[in-house]
C-alpha cells in the first residue's frame, strides 16, 4: 500500500472521474455529471478523496460534511484493484477529514441491492440501521 496515494480530485479531475464512475460504481446518480461534480469540487474542495497507484485512479470516495452530519458516497475501487485496502485507505482519510471538521458520526448510502458493498461496510465498522436504510459509524476524536 505504499504506492497509494490518497489525494483531494480538482476540476480537471472530473472527466477521469466520471468515466471511473461508470467501470467502477454500482449504478449512477442524478448528479453524476460534469456540472455536478464541478459544485461539489467549488463548493468543498477536500471532499471527494481520491485514490491513485502509479497515477492511475483506483479508488474514490466523497466525504461530505454540512455541519451536522459527515456522509460518504461514491465509495468505488476499480475491480482489478479491490481486495487490497484502497476502500479503507480511502475511509480512514475521509474520516480523519470528518475528525477535523468536529464531525462525530457517518452516514453512509449504499444501494439496498448491493450485498458486495453491505459487507464491506459492516467489516469497516459501520452498522445498518434498517429503519433509515443507512449505514453508519460514530467518530472517535
Amino acid at each position: 500500500m505504499n504506492d497509494l496515494r490518497i489525494r483531494c480530485a480538482t476540476l480537471s479531475d472530473i472527466d477521469t472521474v466520471l468515466r471511473f464512475w461508470r467501470d467502477a460504481a454500482e449504478g449512477t446518480s442524478i448528479s453524476d455529471d460534469h456540472d455536478g461534480v464541478a459544485r461539489l469540487i467549488t463548493r468543498d474542495p477536500g471532499a471527494l478523496l481520491l485514490a491513485e497507484r502509479d497515477g492511475l485512479l483506483t479508488g474514490t470516495v466523497i466525504a461530505g460534511f454540512d455541519g451536522w452530519r459527515c456522509s460518504a458516497y461514491r465509495l468505488a475501487v476499480h475491480p482489478d484493484c479491490r481486495r487490497q485496502g484502497i476502500a479503507t485507505a480511502l475511509m480512514e482519510a475521509a474520516e480523519q477529514r470528518f475528525i477535523t471538521l468536529g464531525g462525530r458520526r457517518v452516514d453512509a448510502m449504499v444501494l439496498e441491492a448491493n450485498e458486495r458493498a453491505h459487507h464491506t461496510w459492516a467489516a469497516a465498522g459501520y452498522r445498518r440501521e434498517d429503519h433509515w436504510r443507512r449505514w453508519i459509524k460514530p467518530l472517535e476524536s
